[in-house]
């Protein structure tokens, strides 16, 4: 038995490993999928609920039983689907609670009941830990599936208690120069440069989410050369070059934390100005400079 896609976008690695969890029982009792949007994380998660109350004793999900059927009409009462992407305010504290309650009642009709969070980036503080209750102690027949644009925009606690599959598929900004430009600054013996191509993010919140998104790749591909691997996904030669002979592996580490944690703060609206000047002291202190 392994999930069965039948189109559905989202890459090949990620279907893989949700295919693998599903069909060896290891499905965890909420998963995160993590991909920009375009990415197909919304499709793969309507996979994940429809295959979740299929009632075929084959792959899934089989498209013709009846809990297929109605899961395709989106009337299947073991699904709830709340979706942040198109309302942001989506995810008031009570509707998260609403579902904690939810979920101790065992399912209608499926062998479990689906709660289906779409953008889950957009998530107050107080709503994430009101999910975290339920997280730490989910009852039996449940399965949570959250997407959201990154993982970095969640709290640590609820990270915890949902495994993460990444999804990409996302479009990266054709222009790789300012990326490359701050990649470079931060082998620089002094923060003026650094600083100086920063305030070429200030003009843009997505121009500066695109280039974030470009660094954490460029730290990504440091590091596998750094680590005997040969593999390019950015395709900048010679700014990884430069990374690896000027940089350690630790240093190459927490920088792409540090990239990690400013993407998820620009998800969750933080004052650009403000973010790019932590981020660069922040980039700095972790090149050990």
């Amino acid at each position: 038995m392994s999930l069965h896609f039948d189109g559905t976008e989202g890459d090949e690695k990620a279907r893989r490993a949700l295919s693998l969890a599903f069909s060896g029982g290891h499905m965890p009792h909420a998963v995160l999928l993590e991909g920009e949007q375009g990415s197909g994380t919304n499709a793969l998660a309507a996979v994940l609920a429809r295959a979740s109350v299929c009632l075929s004793e084959g792959d899934k999900p089989c498209g013709r039983c009846a809990g297929c059927i109605k899961a395709l009409a989106g009337s299947h009462p073991d699904i709830l689907t709340v979706n942040g992407d198109d309302d942001p305010r989506a995810f008031p504290v009570d509707v998260i609670r609403k579902i904690r309650s939810d979920a101790f009642i065992r399912p209608n009709e499926a062998p479990r009941k689906v709660f289906v969070l779409l953008g889950a980036q957009n998530m107050s503080e107080v709503s994430q830990n009101a999910l975290l209750k339920v997280l730490e102690e989910p009852p039996e027949n449940v399965l949570f599936v959250l997407t959201a644009t990154s993982a970095a925009a969640l709290l640590p606690t609820v990270r915890s208690r949902v495994q993460v599959f990444s999804v990409s598929g996302g479009t990266l900004p054709a222009d790789w120069s300012l990326a490359e430009k701050l990649a470079r600054a931060v082998l620089a013996s002094g923060e003026a440069e650094l600083q100086f191509a920063s305030s070429e993010l200030l003009g843009s919140r997505e121009k500066f989410r695109g280039v974030l998104r470009q660094m954490n790749l460029l730290f990504r591909d440091a590091l596998v050369r750094r680590s005997g691997g040969t593999s390019c996904l950015s395709g900048r030669e010679e700014t990884v070059s430069a990374l690896c002979r000027g940089l350690t592996r630790l240093s190459l580490c927490r920088m792409d934390e540090v990239t990690v944690k400013a993407l998820g703060e620009l998800i969750q609206n933080a004052n650009i100005a403000l973010l790019a000047a932590v981020y660069c002291v922040e980039l700095r202190t972790a090149a050990g400079r």
